[in-house]
């Protein structure tokens, strides 16, 4: 809500540019992220990107956008490379219209090699082409992180609200309308809009923070309330990225508006909110290890589909996804060794000579494979199975070709390039049918929508990775200290009073 609806700059139709790169990166994971991961659209295939930007008033006119599949650190070549070119491309932009605005499109938890804040440094970078006056509004992941450079450089900032992320789109169009709110409808004798910010030393798993259970299904019903307060545009909570080890990796919350005042008391509200339920954050769903989550599901009695988190590899959260360890106990496990055993769909382990093999021998071919463990191999090493060639699928943008290998009852899923596995038509498309199966095993953490529609019940393996929900097992060393829950006794309470961040064409200061 703004102070008035006064404006200054109603009638001008605004132009609006967009840009960003969006990875999640874990610094825990051995692989390395290149350019062509990020799939980039460019120029109009920007804007027919993103179907809202129809119903708004203003003219758009994309740069660059690359969202990659979350994985390893980005290697600082192919970062320059893209940086560069999106910087060209908004000179171009620059050089033939007026602009008024850059919608940054972001996850926020992007490690490039020999940066700690990559989308500080790409804004920065940005800012030197647009210039400081142009409003920038930033969308972002709520396990992104935000410093107070990334703060200092952005106008408005928002990010989703929801874990899993249903709320995608709609973030990602608010943070647009909100940039074309200010630059239509700014109060009189309003600049830009005043940012309050603040850091709370908590870093969690986004599966024990997901807004599906308490404490956080109450702590973000607590947004859309300080959002509606008199003087705010936005308010937003950061859990933070939980498997990168740098020094911003942390919950943040920040609140954007016209009240300095308001911005403030929203900002320690929510930030005292988060602290005082830190203790209570719980898995979004029973826990075990491996053998724990497929006793279980082998059971008497067992609800099926069964499904079982192998959360250490999880390729949507930075695990590489080449890890064998999880397809190793498996295939190991005395009930799937007879093909008129149980059920199990496994997901998946790519293998590019394993599909390519089975690719040539057809469906119904019986062939014997090497596959994962090209990158990852800390915990187990390339698996070698005999089975029956189930399915092939070719032209997945992920996985670019898909074989399915029954060996015994497991369904084995191998892949060309890493993939995850989100939707039912993911198993469907390969001739699987997960609603009758009796386990179906994914790496993943909390299940998304669909899978969690269709399971009857799941568990969360606690198994090793590049993404470990044992966070002090992976042995972070670079974060701030004290940090809850690595340290539970703090000498004194944090400082969850709001840092006021100044505009990026006034100097940031000392605001830590």
């Amino acid at each position: 809500m703004s102070d008035t609806t006064s404006t200054t700059t109603a009638g001008h139709r605004p132009v609006i540019a967009i840009a960003g790169l969006a990875i999640e990166t874990s610094t825990f994971t051995p692989t390395r992220t290149l350019a062509p991961a990020f799939h980039p659209d460019r120029g109009d295939e920007v804007v027919a990107r993103y179907p809202f930007l129809a119903s708004l008033d203003a003219d758009f006119r994309g740069a660059l956008i690359g969202h990659a599949l979350p994985g390893g650190i980005v290697d600082r070549a192919s970062y320059e490379e893209l940086a560069s070119e999106i910087v060209a491309r908004l000179t171009a932009i620059v050089a033939s219209t007026s602009v008024d605005g850059l919608w940054y499109d972001i996850h926020g938890a992007m490690v490039v090699e020999g940066l700690d804040d990559a989308e500080a440094d790409l804004l920065g970078r940005i800012r030197a082409v647009i210039g400081p006056d142009v409003v920038v509004s930033a969308s972002m992941d709520l396990h992104g992180n935000v410093t107070a450079d990334l703060a200092h450089q952005v106008d408005l900032v928002t990010c989703y609200r929801m874990a899993p992320h249903e709320d995608a789109m709609e973030t990602k169009e608010r943070a647009v309308r909100n940039l074309v709110d200010v630059l239509t409808t700014r109060p009189v004798g309003a600049r830009r809009p005043v940012k309050a910010w603040i850091p709370i030393p908590v870093l969690l798993p986004g599966e024990q923070t997901s807004t599906r259970i308490e404490p956080a299904a109450s702590l973000y019903a607590q947004v859309p309330e300080v959002e509606a307060t008199e003087g705010v545009l936005d308010a937003a909570i950061w859990v933070g990225y939980a498997w990168a080890d740098q020094p911003r990796d942390r919950a943040v919350t920040v609140v954007t508006g016209w009240s300095r005042d308001a911005v403030a008391a929203g900002a320690e509200r929510l930030a005292q909110a988060f602290w005082d339920v830190r203790e209570d954050f719980v898995f979004v769903a029973p826990t075990g290890t491996f053998d724990e989550c497929l006793a279980a599901a082998l059971a008497p009695g067992a609800a099926h589909p069964y499904f079982i988190s192998d959360s250490g590899d999880n390729p949507t959260a930075g695990g590489s996804g080449d890890m064998t360890w999880g397809l190793t106990q498996v295939l190991a496990h005395p009930a799937f060794t007879d093909p008129s055993g149980p059920v199990v769909i496994y997901a998946s382990v790519p293998g590019a000579d394993a599909v390519a093999t089975a690719v040539d021998a057809g469906v119904g071919a019986t062939v014997t494979v090497t596959a994962g463990a090209t990158v990852d191999a800390v915990h187990a090493g390339p698996i070698t199975m005999t089975g029956r060639v189930h399915a092939i699928k070719h032209g997945d943008r992920d996985a670019e070709i898909e074989v399915v290998l029954q060996v015994g009852s497991v369904y084995a899923i191998l892949t060309k390039t890493r993939k995850p596995y989100h939707h039912e038509h993911d198993f469907t498309d390969l001739d699987l049918d997960p609603r009758s199966a009796d386990v179906v095993i994914v790496k993943i953490g909390y299940l998304e929508p669909e899978l969690f529609d269709m399971s009857a019940d799941w568990m969360l393996a606690l198994t090793p990775g590049g993404v470990d929900q044992d966070l002090e097992r992976l042995g972070h060393h670079r974060i701030e200290r004290p940090m809850f829950p690595y340290d539970r006794v703090f000498p004194s309470e944090p400082d969850l009073t709001a840092r006021i961040i100044p505009s990026s064409n006034e100097p940031l200061g000392a605001v830590l």
